[in-house]
């Protein structure tokens, strides 16, 4: 049987042309504006024109695209040489999207797809929001190969022992015990989390696991918190939010742990490694560092060839 493995993952701005595409197709998500479609798409366009000119200059920090695809294409390589068989991505709001991809799988006669979702956690936001624009591409395709869905792992010890060692190495030789652990996850609404949405509690028991692992390995932060971030509007968001931890410091020296993303994306090297470290700064922070995340290491290339066999 001809297999293909695919990845799922949010998407990320590819050239400054494609910012208001992602922003667009982002809120007009039902699982992001969880909402009528008459309202979401009127509350969308007043997000999107109040954020649009702020995020093409942030990407033009960034040198005018998100890390996000070049690193995944690039994990894509390594999986199909170690599995020998093709690897892609599917990007939920910027190309390449599902319809291009398995197009071409169609054609290709490809009649399995394992697909492997890039969110270690299942939230309706991402994974749920992914899985369903790729079957509901499948069904306008009229194409019906066997899928196999690996939809989370944030409690896979192979995948915590990942986590570790990306903090371990980070911190190098410096002494732990000076130095605050915050574990950064990205924030949901409140109203989200009450729905059912199992994020917050598959966060947790990630964070729990990790802070057990990092004692496992001799490694005795200061403090290790779990915190929030990428908070939007005035809602109620999960707490506590990392700017807020940072703006009233209990140390200052601190590293931090993105523990929902599995490849940097704008958040990872623009909202953390530049914006939150121009609040620390500020403040007069001695030490203030964000790990990499797993991308395309080979122990998680290790770590997807193993969960796809």
């Amino acid at each position: 049987m001809s297999r293909a493995i695919i990845l799922l993952n949010m998407g990320g701005v590819n050239k400054i042309d494609e910012v208001e595409m992602f922003l667009k197709n982002m809120f007009a998500d039902k699982y992001i504006l969880q909402t009528n479609a008459i309202m979401r798409k009127f509350i969308a366009n007043i997000i999107v024109k109040k954020r649009l000119k702020e995020a093409i200059e942030n990407y033009k920090i960034l040198g005018g695209k998100s890390p996000l695809l070049d690193i995944t294409n690039s994990l894509c390589d390594k999986l199909q040489e170690k599995l020998g068989i093709p690897a892609y991505p599917i990007m939920r709001y910027t190309p390449p999207f599902a319809k291009e991809v398995l197009t071409k799988l169609k054609e290709q006669g490809i009649e399995e797809l394992l697909l492997f979702s890039m969110y270690p956690h299942y939230s309706t936001t991402t994974t749920k929001s992914s899985l369903e624009d790729l079957t509901d591409t499948l069904k306008e395709l009229d194409y019906h190969p066997r899928l196999k869905i690996i939809e989370s792992y944030f409690d896979k010890q192979d995948y915590i022992n990942l986590q570790a060692n990306l903090i371990k190495e980070r911190l190098g030789n410096l002494d732990a015990s000076h130095i605050t652990l915050l574990i950064s996850a990205h924030g949901l609404p409140i109203s989200i989390i009450k729905k059912g949405d199992p994020y917050q509690k598959q966060i947790e028991t990630n964070f729990t696991m990790l802070t057990k692992t990092l004692q496992q390995m001799q490694i005795n932060f200061k403090d290790v918190k779990l915190v929030y971030q990428s908070r939007v509007g005035s809602g109620a968001w999960l707490e506590p939010n990392l700017a807020d931890v940072l703006r009233n410091p209990k140390s200052l020296d601190v590293l931090i742990f993105p523990i929902s993303f599995t490849v940097d994306n704008s958040e990872t090297v623009f909202e953390l490694a530049i914006e939150h470290k121009e609040i620390a700064n500020k403040i007069g922070y001695n030490y203030y560092c964000v790990t990499k995340c797993p991308n395309d290491s080979d122990e998680f290339v290790d770590f997807i060839t193993k969960a796809i066999e």
